[in-house]
């Protein structure tokens, strides 16, 4: 059985790696690994592939950045229908809901090769979010749906999927966590920043309804600036995201606020870190209100939406939407000393690689 798997930016590397070593366990799998690109900036993929003992991918194509979301899908499908007419593989892994997922589910659709999704049947609900968009289209065409919680089960479900192809499998993202967690301890990054322990706060930035248009940007610094006030902010800044300080005209205006760290997009291993000895963190991103569940670490969430809900439900992510009133009281809250005791989603126990290649297995035994 030959597998092809496909990734593109960085959380797709933290969904695949468990599966790629659970997959090179069983002899009669031939594995191989198709890197679109997607995210060229070194820190956001070399770093990554370093940290998580990822191979070297088998096929590194080459991705349009400079277009726009539409045009990037189609330039990602077409390149990938290419690779996979060379690579014949029986089965495409798909992860997550980046322009690669639905790019690479609808080039392999196209050439009838069997289409797993990892990450299935999650919802935010908003259709401006290119994400649920690259979500949906990506389910349609699937014929294995691996799912991470309950609420998509539901949502596939309610969308008329069979469920025969529904499988609730756990968090691969959770398994590179929980695998990595100790290692990460050892990171050196506090140092590095002049931080301490349960001193900070930790943001992440680069959803495009925050990043993209100049007054939703400046917004947000405006609360950042509030925030600083109280705590110190480590501020790991996405590519896009300085990209567009800086054509703002607003990235002096972060990097002048005392309180506000400002550093490079930093590796899986050092940015885990930084979550771990967080006070709290900030995010408008999926994946991280998914490992401070985990993790304990209160979380919030800077959206109207989040196709994660067991996060709020039963972790630790306050989803506060993008109310300058709502993110501060919660950050104030939270300064000072406000918890959370979690209790952890169903299968997020480091295990859901291994069912998700069980589940392989069987249906192409």
């Amino acid at each position: 059985m030959k597998i092809v798997s496909i990734v593109g930016t960085r959380p797709n590397f933290m969904k695949i790696a468990p599966l790629i070593e659970e997959i090179k366990k069983h002899k009669n799998i031939r594995h191989v690994l198709i890197h679109t690109g997607q995210h060229y900036d070194l820190r956001m993929s070399k770093l990554f592939f370093d940290d998580l003992g990822l191979p070297k991918p088998d096929e590194h194509l080459v991705c349009q950045t400079d277009v726009g979301v539409d045009e990037q899908r189609e330039f990602l499908r077409n390149t990938i229908r290419a690779a996979l007419e060379r690579q014949k593989p029986d089965l495409v892994i798909v992860v997550g809901d980046v322009n690669s997922t639905v790019a690479g589910a609808q080039a392999a659709h196209e050439l009838g090769i069997k289409v797993a999704h990892v990450e299935g049947g999650l919802r935010s609900f908003d259709m401006t979010m290119p994400e649920e968009v690259n979500r949906i289209e990506t389910d349609k065409i699937s014929d294995f749906l691996f799912t991470t919680e309950e609420s998509g089960n539901r949502n596939l479900k309610s969308e008329g999927i069979d469920k025969s192809k529904i499988f609730f499998v756990g968090n691969v993202m959770i398994d590179s966590l929980l695998k990595h967690k100790e290692k990460a301890k050892k990171s050196e990054i506090l140092g590095k920043l002049n931080l301490t322990k349960n001193n900070y706060a930790l943001l992440t930035l680069h959803r495009p309804s925050n990043v993209d248009s100049k007054g939703s940007l400046g917004y947000v610094i405006g609360i950042l600036s509030e925030i600083q006030k109280k705590i110190k902010i480590a501020f790991p800044v996405h590519p896009r995201t300085v990209k567009n300080l800086k054509n703002f005209g607003l990235y002096g205006k972060v990097k002048n606020q005392k309180n506000i760290i400002l550093t490079e997009p930093l590796g899986y291993l050092d940015f885990i870190n930084l979550m771990i000895n967080s006070k709290f963190v900030i995010t408008d991103s999926g994946g991280i209100q998914e490992e401070t569940t985990v993790l304990g670490i209160p979380c919030i969430t800077m959206r109207n939406n989040t196709e994660r809900p067991v996060t709020a439900s039963q972790g630790t992510n306050i989803l506060v939407s993008t109310d300058k009133a709502n993110i501060i009281e919660a950050a104030d809250k939270l300064v000072k000393g406000a918890s959370f005791k979690p209790k952890m989603p169903q299968f997020w126990d480091g295990k859901a690689a291994k069912r998700i290649v069980e589940v392989i297995l069987k249906n192409f035994s």
